[in-house]
């Protein structure tokens, strides 16, 4: 069976009406039909349907069907392109796609429902409707995109500056401020109620019961990592991994609180003042 691409939906506004697009994987974006179609005086649907029965309409979505869609009936494609313009003919999206397994256009009942069409088919629409809708239309359509395409830029960034962070780790470059105390033996032997106090002691010395004591409610809200800074988080996280494999290597907490301090100070000499730490904040 087919995986579906992964989509999302958006909204533009062009010309004061509000568009629907489902941005998916690989460009194959699909736009609201019948959002755009609200621009006309008439039920959404008798517009689609009107757009439809034009001979021109009919030719340029199977041409579209049969460069994207191996799949399309050609037989009934030449049975509507042959009976368009004749008396009583009338067809819509859901005939239409039932007719030919089209794929350029999808069509759903209910509330969130609607007919969407692929971006190429969409524009054309857009020009039946206003050549001038379809102008602002696509230039908000570009807006989006490019919009899109920053925030996946900046992802990739962020992932390209912790790459950087994570391979600092294996470094010997050592700074000697904000590391973490080293505990000593009774402290390792401590039980405490929760893997995360493990954490919480290894980087932070303390459990989050001792850091509530120290500053109640009155003085401050949240919890001990709500506090922490941008490296104690990336080693926090680091540290939850390792621990995750010490504990399925059946080490005891004792053993794993005293091996988790120990990378927990080395990772954070390695990290402090990294210049890639600082680009996750500016």
């Amino acid at each position: 069976m087919k995986k579906e691409p992964i989509h999302k939906t958006k909204k533009i506004v062009v010309q004061g009406s509000q568009i629907s697009i489902i941005l998916r994987q690989g460009d194959e974006d699909f736009i609201s039909l019948t959002d755009m179609a609200k621009v006309k005086a008439y039920d959404s649907g008798v517009v689609i349907s009107n757009w439809l029965t034009t001979k021109y309409t009919i030719q340029f979505i199977g041409a579209w069907e049969k460069l994207h869609n191996p799949d399309f009936n050609l037989m009934e494609f030449h049975k509507t392109k042959n009976e368009v313009g004749t008396n009583g003919f009338i067809i819509s999206s859901s005939m239409w796609i039932k007719n030919t397994s089209a794929i350029g256009i999808r069509s759903s009942a209910g509330r969130y429902g609607g007919t969407f069409a692929h971006r190429d088919i969409a524009f054309e629409f857009a020009t039946w409707l206003s050549p001038e809708f379809k102008l602002y239309l696509i230039k908000e359509f570009q807006r989006l995109k490019q919009e899109e395409n920053r925030k996946l830029e900046l992802g990739w960034d962020i992932k390209r500056q912790l790459t950087k962070i994570n391979y600092k780790i294996h470094t010997d470059a050592i700074q000697t401020h904000l590391i973490p105390l080293e505990l000593n033996k009774q402290a390792t032997n401590t039980v405490y109620a929760s893997e995360a106090d493990v954490l919480n002691v290894a980087l932070f010395g303390k459990t989050a019961k001792d850091w509530r004591s120290e500053n109640p409610y009155s003085k401050k809200d949240g919890n001990i990592r709500d506090y922490a800074d941008v490296t104690q988080l990336v080693v926090l996280a680091n540290l939850e991994g390792i621990n995750a494999e010490l504990i399925k290597q059946k080490i005891s907490q004792s053993d794993r609180l005293s091996r988790l301090n120990q990378i927990a100070i080395s990772q954070m000499q390695s990290l402090i003042g990294n210049s890639s730490i600082k680009k996750l904040i500016a």
